[in-house]
């Protein structure tokens, strides 16, 4: 699709958050990887991601996470169920497990902080040309996260998976998106990071899509997924205002 035929008709824009606003569109297991790297921990692969898994599934089945909340909060609770994993399963000792959670913990928030204000100027701009609307998997706290790194002024509607119901893939949650835009599908744009989880599903409603294009998550060697035809490739949150300009 030409650049011209793309823009044209965009009305409103759909941002993911985790992964495309707070990362630079690398996926947070890699970030999470080096913060343990940092603190002097290189972890087998396999324990790692059965470490990282296993937290992401316990954080889905109970509450550990409250809507008070902010990144910092989150990733301790994250880190220490990571660590108690990993002690369980004999890859830590108490006294490694006792020092190191909060030094992780400490990485992953300065480096979300970070991206998070590389993004703010060019969500800003992009909220002065189009109304915007957030949908993100999250844990019941995103309006808190967004409020501590000063995003959530942007952000008038917010869809997140624990408060409507609805998980990512399932097209559902975008759906949400695009009736709070009061819009047709195809005058949206979706930015995300995730081909499976954000571009397929947004692009099967009919929405055009971008792509923040960083390292993935280890899928285990299973085949990548390829873009959706016609979805516009991202170096960089900032090529969105080369591309809508």
């Amino acid at each position: 699709m030409a650049e011209k035929d793309f823009i044209a008709g965009i009305r409103g824009i759909i941002f993911d958050y985790g992964g495309t606003i707070d990362s630079r569109g690398t996926h947070w297991s890699i970030i999470i990887d080096k913060a343990y790297r940092n603190a002097g921990i290189a972890l087998d692969p396999g324990a790692f991601r059965d470490a990282y898994i296993y937290a992401e599934r316990e954080l889905a089945r109970h509450p550990h996470i409250r809507p008070e909340h902010n990144f910092l909060d989150l990733m301790r609770i994250k880190i220490r169920i990571e660590l108690q994993r990993l002690f369980e399963e004999g890859v830590l000792d108490a006294a490694t497990v006792r020092n190191i959670n909060e030094p992780v913990a400490r990485y992953c928030y300065d480096f979300a902080r970070e991206c998070a204000d590389e993004a703010r100027p060019v969500i800003e701009t992009l909220s002065g040309r189009y109304p915007l609307v957030l949908v993100s998997n999250f844990y019941g706290n995103i309006s808190s996260v967004l409020a501590d790194f000063d995003l959530l002024r942007f952000f008038p509607t917010i869809v997140e998976s624990s408060v409507v119901g609805v998980r990512k893939p399932d097209p559902r949650i975008f759906t949400l998106g695009i009736e709070a835009l009061g819009m047709a599908a195809e005058d949206v744009l979706v930015v995300g990071d995730s081909i499976g989880k954000d571009l397929i599903p947004a692009a099967s409603l009919g929405c055009r899509t971008a792509w923040v294009n960083g390292p993935g998550w280890d899928d285990g060697g299973k085949t990548p997924l390829s873009p959706p035809e016609g979805a516009a490739k991202l170096a960089s949150l900032s090529d969105l205002l080369h591309l809508l300009k």
